[in-house]
């Protein structure tokens, strides 16, 4: 990307502002959406979503993003520089203005920006009144100009401190632990973001350091000449291709800039990522249904004009057109209107029509000047339309029998007395011997248990006609309520609490993947509105005497043996010999590595079990340990990042086997407690 030259017309009278910063401080939650580690990281984007601003206007070609031991953070990039002049209407520098004044920036109609991200303008002010500490440095007009903040107050005028050549802005920021009691950043997280944000923007480089710990110093470089087309080829890397050439515009249309790349592949899920002037739209929007109305259009005409569909076949439906597509969709606007305040979604009603044009007309041009490519992904298309009306079948005839309206439930399924939803929870149990422990200790008011017969169908590697002919799966379906596909209802889900409870073992791990597998793929909404957690079943039972500790890790276990130990000191009979190490930690050290093998036995009277399956716990130890709510420990099941999530199921459950032995080969020595 060849950077422009400022002409001279961004200064201060550029710079508008609207109100004060007070409130942000008193309610952060309204500005960053919350304090936890989300909020924290919203202070990064917005520090960068300037640059990256800067990026778009063609005026700056490098950004650099520094993690900082003492939790500082310093974003540089070389762009026109925030300007320093005398703000009109504050009397103060516009670079002070910027930083301590909430809604003041370049980006209200002040002519500074033809587009931008950034949070409503507001982001520099707002990172600055939740920082402790910051320091904003300017090159611009041969000098290197500085200020320094706490707490949003600065600490003295703007003042140019020596000469400079060139222009950008480099911000370090310090987020204040009084509001964020939690303060670390994650750099996979950090990386996977900005390498996004360069494939968006094609032409900019970005480096990413973390100089955290010394000992341990990481760097990346990320850039894109082929933008979007990059993006796309990577998020389907592991994945076999239909059209080889992958589809792309860019055109600029009544003041909006389309650019889409796209490209088929054999999985059975949709995988589309819309953004608007780079911030990623994850609801989507307006240009995501011109997106979507346009190629639903364009490939039925291309069908029917080459015979792909007879007279008498069905038109593609919007679904069909969508199995195995990745795509990413970039508008870039002058007045984005974004719904909600993380701006998960477009709003302008214009740009439907605007995408819809340009795709169409595109699409057109790329299926008839690319004969090959257009044959694959129409083919692909048809034989998703059959499988839907096959599935479709299956599914109505399921639901003639009044299964899926919750009339006739499976008769594996121990139902709880309660009716209502939010008070019932479902335990998916491995194997039927598990399955009677959990049904004889469950409290039967408000837990279900469905046990499962052997692993399920990896869905992974399945179209939905035979989703629904695997009897496993019809059996959740059933259990459910909710439907699945087209039919899926989320108010007819019949339990607020989905639980998966397998042995603590290679094989449990593995049906509980496929279980996860098929909740991403196919019940996404029951993960990310927070309803499917993972059971912790104990893996050792430590007692002396009358005494019992359950144990979930080595660790764990030594330390309760430590623990009986001193109990057994305290009872010891006249002549008995118990030996006590003062030192705990060299204790521990000890008995993990005497124990080492198996894990199970007796030490010093101390009796210690190693359960290697649920079916070894009698109905009260179940229920003591795992299933009731005074003392059970679960994990709720969240997708952090959903592109990420997609990648490693595709990898660990999809047909290719080269990148599923380079994931295994990579991580092997990061497992624990392997069970072979």
């Amino acid at each position: 990307m060849a950077r422009q030259t400022d002409n001279g017309e961004y200064g201060a009278k550029n710079i508008q502002v609207l109100e004060g910063l007070d409130p942000v401080r008193k309610r952060p939650g309204m500005y960053i959406g919350g304090t936890s580690l989300d909020g924290l990281h919203h202070l990064v984007w917005e520090v960068v979503d300037n640059s990256i601003d800067e990026a778009l206007g063609g005026y700056c070609d490098y950004i650099e993003l520094e993690l900082m031991p003492d939790n500082k953070v310093r974003v540089a990039d070389n762009g026109r520089g925030i300007p320093v002049d005398k703000h009109p209407h504050t009397k103060k520098s516009a670079l002070e203005t910027i930083m301590t004044v909430l809604h003041a920036g370049g980006k209200f109609g002040g002519g500074g920006y033809k587009v931008s991200g950034g949070l409503h303008g507001v982001g520099a002010s707002v990172v600055n009144a939740l920082s402790s500490y910051m320091r904003v440095e300017v090159k611009r007009e041969g000098k290197l100009w500085m200020q320094e903040y706490n707490a949003g107050v600065p600490k003295a005028d703007v003042k140019a401190i020596d000469k400079a050549e060139g222009t950008g802005t480099m911000t370090i920021f310090q987020a204040d632990d009084t509001i964020f009691k939690e303060i670390e950043y994650d750099w996979k997280r950090i990386v996977s973001r900005m390498r996004q944000q360069a494939y968006l923007t094609k032409g900019v480089r970005i480096k990413l350091i973390d100089s955290r710990d010394e000992k341990d110093l990481k760097s990346y470089s990320f850039y894109f000449d082929g933008g979007i087309i990059s993006y796309v080829r990577q998020l389907n890397e592991s994945k076999e291709i239909k059209n080889v050439v992958p589809f792309y515009v860019e055109k600029e249309k009544e003041d909006a800039l389309v650019e889409i790349a796209m490209q088929y592949n054999d999985g059975f899920k949709d995988h589309i990522f819309a953004f608007a002037n780079n911030i990623h739209t994850i609801d989507g929007g307006t240009h995501v249904v011109g997106f979507r109305t346009a190629l639903t259009r364009s490939l039925n005409s291309y069908a029917r004009k080459k015979s792909f569909l007879r007279d008498k076949d069905e038109n593609l439906s919007g679904e069909d057109v969508l199995e195995g597509l990745t795509a990413v969709i970039n508008v870039k606007l002058k007045e984005p209107q974004f719904e909600g305040q993380t701006k998960g979604k477009l709003g302008n009603a214009e740009v439907k029509s605007i995408v819809s044009s340009v795709v169409s007309e595109a699409l057109d041009e790329y299926l008839e000047e690319n004969p090959n490519d257009a044959k694959a992904i129409l083919n692909k298309c048809v034989l998703t339309a059959k499988a839907r009306l096959a599935a479709r079948a299956a599914r109505d005839t399921i639901i003639r029998k009044g299964a899926l309206e919750g009339m006739t439930l499976p008769g594996k399924l121990a139902d709880c007395s309660e009716k209502k939803a939010d008070r019932c929870e479902l335990y998916i149990v491995e194997g039927n011997s598990a399955g009677g422990s959990a049904k004889q200790g469950r409290d039967r008011a408000f837990q279900a248990i469905l046990p499962l017969r052997g692993k399920i169908l990896n869905v992974e590697k399945a179209q939905m006609d035979r989703v629904f002919t695997s009897e496993e799966i019809k059996n959740l379906i059933i259990a459910l309520g909710t439907g699945i596909g087209e039919k899926f209802d989320m108010t007819k889900l019949r339990y607020n609490r989905i639980i998966i409870m397998t042995d603590a073992d290679v094989d449990g791990a593995h049906i509980r993947t496929l279980l996860l597998t098929l909740f991403y793929r196919h019940f996404e909404d029951l993960i990310t509105e927070g309803h499917i957690y993972i059971a912790q079943p104990p893996l050792y039972r430590v007692q002396y005497g009358k005494k019992h500790i359950y144990a979930f890790t080595e660790e764990e276990r030594a330390a309760a043996i430590v623990e009986l130990q001193k109990e057994a000191s305290k009872r010891k009979k006249p002549g008995a010999e118990v030996v006590i190490v003062e030192d705990e930690d060299v204790e521990i050290s000890e008995i993990n590595e005497e124990l080492e093998e198996g894990g199970e036995g007796e030490m010093k009277g101390i009796g210690i079990q190693r359960y290697k399956g649920l079916g070894e716990m009698n109905p009260e130890q179940l229920w003591e340990t795992t299933m009731s709510p005074e003392t059970r420990i679960m994990k709720k099941v969240s997708i952090k990042d959903a592109e990420e999530a997609d990648s490693v199921f595709e990898i660990l459950m999809g047909n290719d086997v080269a990148p599923r032995k380079k994931f295994i080969q990579t991580f092997a020595k990061s497992v624990q407690n392997l069970d072979i």
